[in-house]
């Protein structure tokens, strides 16, 4: 047999690359560089995919040294994929010392380089290099909107998302999905209406992608009016939301789980009349499993009801394990009714996943003190001092005139704060 060229190396490589075996595909490189194959940049591109795969950083280096001294042309595809194996090898500092040396800077490596900034967390960095683009694209715009909406900071990726209209760029699905998730966290009710009449200006749902966004960010502020102009009809907005998903079953659509859960949480506030509804519906007319997303909402559904027998059974029949939310769901209902025993059975499952949490503690010990059990409550608060755990403060938000404001616990760097505070003193005084 006559000896494999170059594309029978790297489709070789690739395979091993495709198979997630980085190890034998850096063997074989090895072993084609032992018999003399030149290399071009797709079997280098190839190479430095499977030093990420293994995420071990000094071989990265390494490969990125072989290619330097090797002569062959680093394109934009080697540059964007050597970026994002430095971010495999959780080192951030190497991607930028990286891009800012390579010649080769064209949209796509930009973006990468600001993805990788993002998924590290460091937005400075990541705001940095989207000032400093000499093009943007749909997806520079993307990247900043999620990123910041990631961490929390719904504020700038809504103010983003309005420098995006009005500049060349459309937003796309995946704009609208970041900003409307945005504005769900953030409780920006008049920012989300505004781009819901957006999307239906531009017709940008029309297969249905942004439902159960839409229904997940009307459904956190508690908005029924425009809940009822969403669904389009006169029946109450939680029965909508249920025949939404029956419709969308009937006229052909496959079942989507996440559709199911944003009913699920946005029957939650109204729980009468549609308990019974969503969560059998979706095992027997969707085709799809009902997943811990649903089992979450149906026991935040049953907690609210006071149902905490019902709520600890359909935990404990569950096909996985309860997660955090599971139990704390269920922990907050048994505070709400004052259950003693269940709640000490959700607080033990809570120590079990995260023993360095307090919030369990804290909500067992406001349950004994509501039973007058102050002995058993002030030993847990004894136990989350000596243990030096904190909680993490409270805090609400409120939108005035398109803006939110925030407060949290104790907090008085609002810069409204003494007005806030005279405001309030005058209520309370016309309420006595």
């Amino acid at each position: 047999m006559p000896q494999p060229g170059l594309v029978l190396w790297t489709l070789m490589i690739m395979a091993y690359v495709c198979l997630t075996h980085p190890g034998e595909a850096l063997e074989l490189f090895q072993t084609m560089r032992g018999v003399g194959v030149m290399l071009d940049m797709v079997a280098v591109a190839t190479i430095v995919s499977a030093s990420g795969l293994l995420g071990d950083l000094s071989v990265a280096k390494t490969i990125h040294c072989f290619i330097e001294k090797s002569g062959v042309e680093v394109d934009a595809f080697v540059s964007s994929t050597l970026i994002n194996t430095y971010r495999e090898c959780r080192s951030l500092t190497d991607a930028y010392r990286f891009f800012q040396e390579t010649a080769m800077k064209n949209t796509v490596v930009w973006n990468t380089m600001i993805h990788q900034s993002l998924e590290h967390n460091n937005l400075d960095l990541g705001k940095q290099l989207f000032d400093s683009m000499p093009e943007r694209d749909v997806v520079s715009w993307n990247s900043m909107i999620k990123g910041f909406a990631n961490v929390g900071q719904y504020e700038e990726a809504l103010a983003l998302f309005h420098d995006m209209e009005i500049s060349v760029f459309r937003p796309n699905t995946l704009t609208l999905l970041s900003t409307l998730s945005a504005c769900a966290s953030h409780g920006a009710l008049e920012a989300g209406a505004w781009i819901h009449s957006y999307v239906n200006k531009n017709d940008l749902n029309r297969d249905g992608s942004l439902d159960s966004s839409l229904i997940d960010m009307y459904s956190k502020p508690l908005h029924m009016d425009i809940d009822h102009m969403w669904f389009g009809n006169a029946w109450p907005w939680e029965e909508s939301s249920v025949l939404f998903l029956r419709d969308e079953r009937i006229l052909g659509f496959p079942g989507r789980s996440y559709n199911g859960r944003s009913a699920q949480r946005l029957c939650s506030c109204w729980i009468d009349r549609t308990r019974a509804k969503v969560f059998p519906v979706n095992g027997e007319g969707f085709r799809v499993g009902s997943e811990i997303e649903h089992y979450g909402c149906m026991v935040d559904l049953l907690g609210r009801m006071g149902c905490l027998k019902e709520a600890y059974d359909l935990i404990m029949g569950m096909p996985m394990e309860g997660n955090e939310i599971i139990w704390g769901s269920f922990l907050n209902a048994c505070r709400v009714y004052n259950n003693v025993e269940l709640g000490e059975v959700a607080a033990r499952r809570l120590l079990d996943l995260d023993p360095h949490d307090p919030w369990g503690r804290v909500m067992l010990s406001n349950i004994y003190a509501e039973e007058a059990k102050y002995d058993r409550s002030m030993g847990l608060r004894k136990e989350i001092k000596e243990k030096g755990l904190k909680k993490s403060p409270g805090c609400s938000s409120i939108e005035v005139n398109g803006s939110v404001h925030g407060f949290l616990v104790e907090d008085n760097s609002h810069p409204c704060y003494n007005e806030i505070n005279s405001m309030l003193e005058k209520i309370e005084k016309l309420m006595n």
